[in-house]
């Protein structure tokens, strides 16, 4: 009698040409397919009749998130060689004759059944796409997770965004270090100076509105959706002295008011405005900046033939997520009359911020299932893997773009080169316990 595992393998070889790229072991304890592959268990048939369901990668992805399925080893890498392995080789199409044989392979191996529950966690989203009432709900999807699930994620700064990798090479630099020079670069990119006004759209737990106002003087109003999130930044002001500088405000970025601002920022922020609603966007960031004004985005971004985030982050993680590639971004800007002064990629600092983090939750486990449970601690573990994984092979970006509005002259205010931003004195190395500031 033929072992599961070789059944398996047979169903899986009828979509993927060549070798199995994973090696499986089944519910019944066989193995089958290539010995150095990742190894990939399927405790019962259960993940099977998940996939003859929701075919594809949001049901790969439940299954994963489910238990029913599970990777040995690091999930990126496995992810990696097996992703590969598959476009190396292809995927072989097949017509509704073989689709149907597939489907009774699948039957026979114990797959039947009702469609199975749903993981707890997907997004339930309801209302017209991005009306204030649905991106506050997206939002609260997310970021409402837990301020202690965060602090336990992120560094002390609670920078929840892709850092600045200055100086990788030095073994004492690390996530809170390149947090903070990603902090610091944004504000000598707006040329931040004591008193400037600074407008800071999609505050997140407001390492950036914080940081402007302790090291910079600069008078910040924050703007977030999220309640736990405003709460968070007021408290967070008042530890570090800087309520008189700090303003929080819980609202939408349709509904901000004001104008004049020195500089604005939506540091990842701009995914979640939605494709239709970004010229609007974009032509209220160049309505809150006075003449000389400048802008910094720091946005995801995908490659012109590129999915993005893909069914399970938009189902699990991030509903309602918009990308596109950033030249469109900037033409978009360069529409609402603001003027793109420098773009800069980088992509491979996401990777490293996000292989950080994932340490953290892979160090800190017991704590993290203990904060949200198993199933969101999976749901996370599978999010960051794959994230990592779309940085680091191209099919997500991020980038910094620096605008700025011109006066009616065409005055920039800008200076002739760059060069101040990336000084020495901007990077001055990893912190020691000494000179560290409380947060930063």
């Amino acid at each position: 009698m033929r072992t599961a595992a070789d059944r398996l393998a047979d169903l899986l070889a009828r979509f993927v040409a060549g070798p199995l790229p994973v090696r499986i072991h089944a519910w019944d304890g066989s193995h089958a397919g290539p010995d150095d592959a990742p190894l990939i268990t399927l405790r019962s048939p259960a993940a099977l009749r998940r996939l003859l369901w929701q075919p594809g990668e949001l049901g790969l992805a439940e299954a994963y998130i489910t238990g029913e399925l599970e990777v040995e080893g690091d999930l990126a890498e496995a992810l990696s060689r097996a992703g590969r392995a598959v476009r190396e080789q292809g995927v072989v199409r097949r017509g509704p004759a073989a689709l149907a044989g597939a489907g009774a392979l699948a039957v026979g191996l114990g797959a039947a059944g009702p469609p199975p529950r749903r993981p707890d966690g997907r997004a339930r989203l309801n209302g017209r796409l991005h009306s204030a009432a649905r991106d506050r709900a997206a939002i609260s999807h997310h970021y409402d997770l837990g301020n202690d699930f965060y602090a336990l994620l992120l560094d002390e700064s609670m920078a929840y965004s892709c850092g600045y990798w200055a100086q990788p090479e030095d073994p004492a630099y690390g996530l809170a270090d390149a947090q903070r020079d990603k902090l610091e670069l944004i504000c000598r990119k707006l040329g931040l100076r004591a008193g400037d006004r600074l407008l800071d759209v999609g505050c997140g737990w407001g390492s950036l509105a914080v940081y402007a106002a302790v090291e910079h003087k600069a008078r910040v109003t924050a703007v977030t959706l999220s309640r736990a999130q405003r709460d968070f930044v007021v408290d967070r002001c008042a530890r570090e002295g800087v309520s008189d500088l700090v303003d929080v405000e819980l609202r939408h970025w349709r509904h901000i008011d004001g104008a004049g601002f020195d500089a604005v920022t939506a540091v990842e922020m701009g995914e979640h405005v939605g494709d239709a609603e970004y010229p609007e966007f974009a032509a209220r960031l160049h309505g809150f900046l006075r003449p000389g004004g400048r802008l910094f985005v720091q946005q995801m971004s995908r490659g012109a033939d590129a999915p993005g985030g893909g069914a399970f982050i938009e189902s699990y993680i991030a509903p309602d997520m918009h990308m596109r590639p950033v030249g469109r971004t900037m033409d978009v800007l360069e529409s609402s009359g603001l003027e793109v002064r420098g773009m800069e990629s980088v992509r491979e600092h996401y990777t490293r911020t996000i292989d950080a983090w994932r340490e953290r939750l892979e160090a800190e486990w017991p704590r993290f299932v203990a904060l949200v449970g198993t199933t969101t601690c999976r749901v996370w573990r599978l999010y960051l893997a794959g994230a990592s994984l779309a940085f680091a092979e191209r099919r997500m970006g991020v980038d910094h773009i620096l605008a700025v509005r011109p006066s009616r002259e065409g005055d920039s205010s800008m200076a002739p080169t760059p060069a101040a931003w990336y000084a020495p004195s901007t990077f001055p190395g990893p912190r020691t316990p000494e000179s560290a500031p409380s947060t930063f």
